[in-house]
């Protein structure tokens, strides 16, 4: 202590140098540098933890219509189907993927492009289609959700897995290969069969294959806001579609579907 004690006995010279007030700008600009320092951390960790929780989800095609319509925009449950951990499975509702929930995923083929189906198998499922109809493990299902808006009959849409003119995927070239018997398609381990609502114009499973579980983001929870929009401008946000929201936002909003809860 003896060491910090000004040399000049005199108190006046030490309580002036004590009470003398530091230069103004250095005052402020610690508190100023902490404070942005601060928000700038808080702002990364709310990006981060929202992104691992939920995640915004626009839908781009009719593939889910009429119940997920173009434009739907949707808040993705990213942990709802997160690998549970021994601490971890008792704090949140994680729950394995099951026969008709609605899943957003990776798209095989691409898995920078983000799809949004119905799952109608999980692994060790045996499926087949006769005349639109699905039928799981040898019984037709019940598909309340579906919507078929073409006339006709397509061989191998209507009647999977059936011959087909029509060129595909090399994983939908494997799956009925290597994973058809007796006619129908069985589910492979760790994977999952997935096909739109919208059953006469959804390209899903019948075309580019199984869904791997690694390639599945979440389950969407509702519908935060929808918005009229063609699919190239929710694909692509260009100028034009700024305009569009400019001129037409409250006219083209779908109000009745804000805050509207998704149903598996």
């Amino acid at each position: 202590m003896n060491k910090l004690m000004p040399r000049n006995k005199s108190k006046k010279p030490a309580q002036v140098a004590a009470s003398a007030p530091a230069p103004a700008g250095k005052k402020k600009a610690e508190p100023v540098s902490r404070s942005i320092a601060e928000w700038v951390f808080n702002i990364i960790i709310l990006v981060f933890a929202t992104s691992m929780i939920a995640q915004p989800f626009v839908i781009p095609t009719g593939s889910m219509e009429d119940n997920l319509l173009v434009g739907d925009h949707l808040i993705v449950d990213r942990m709802a189907y997160a690998p549970p951990g021994s601490i971890s499975e008792h704090l949140l509702p994680y729950q394995p993927v099951k026969r008709g929930d609605i899943i957003v995923f990776r798209y095989p083929p691409n898995i920078k492009e983000d799809y949004v189906k119905r799952v109608i198998g999980i692994p060790g499922d045996r499926i087949h289609m006769v005349d639109k109809h699905v039928f799981l493990n040898g019984k037709k299902l019940d598909e309340p959700y579906t919507f078929h808006k073409s006339p006709y009959i397509d061989p191998y849409r209507d009647n999977f897995p059936g011959a087909t003119n029509r060129p595909l995927l090399p994983a939908a070239l494997d799956m009925l290969e290597h994973h058809v018997v007796n006619g129908e398609v069985v589910v492979p381990p760790d994977h999952y069969f997935a096909m739109g609502d919208n059953r006469d114009d959804s390209s899903d499973s019948r075309y580019w294959g199984f869904v791997p579980s690694e390639n599945i983001k979440g389950k969407p929870l509702l519908i935060y806001w929808s918005y009229e929009a063609p699919t190239e401008d929710l694909v692509d946000y260009n100028l034009r579609h700024f305009v569009d929201l400019a001129q037409h936002f409250f006219t083209k909003t779908r109000w009745r579907r804000t805050f509207m809860l998704i149903h598996g």
